[in-house]
């Protein structure tokens, strides 16, 4: 069993040329015990992206504060607290953020992804 605050885990930022101000933090892992998924969740400063990519495993997004947008279908749909977003195997998606505060969301994807 786990108990936690998220800000009680360190960020750990994302650092590559396609990506802006974004930080991700495991909440629920396999260091946890969880084998069938893996909750994250993601904060993206001011002008902050996620890299334009797919991959073959679905992930589902629920927004907990801020104002972002989510490319996915080949269009931009805006995005709040407290909006859910489903994201297919195999669809290129992008998270940036439209607002001046942080845009908060998490993210839970299979156990075979990539944890950050």
């Amino acid at each position: 069993m786990k108990v936690i605050h998220y800000s009680d885990i360190p960020p750990i930022s994302m650092v590559h040329p396609s990506v802006k101000n974004v930080a991700g933090r495991v909440m629920i892992g396999k260091e946890d015990g969880a084998a069938n998924f893996c909750m994250r969740r993601f904060e993206i400063g001011a002008d902050g992206f996620t890299p334009k990519h797919s991959h073959d495993w679905e992930h589902e997004v629920w927004v907990l504060e801020g104002q972002g947008e989510v490319f996915i279908e080949d269009q931009w749909h805006a995005l709040k607290g407290g909006t859910a977003v489903f994201v297919p195997p195999n669809v290129e998606h992008q998270f940036r953020n439209t607002g001046d505060a942080t845009f908060a969301f998490l993210c839970l994807v299979p156990s075979q992804a990539p944890e950050i």
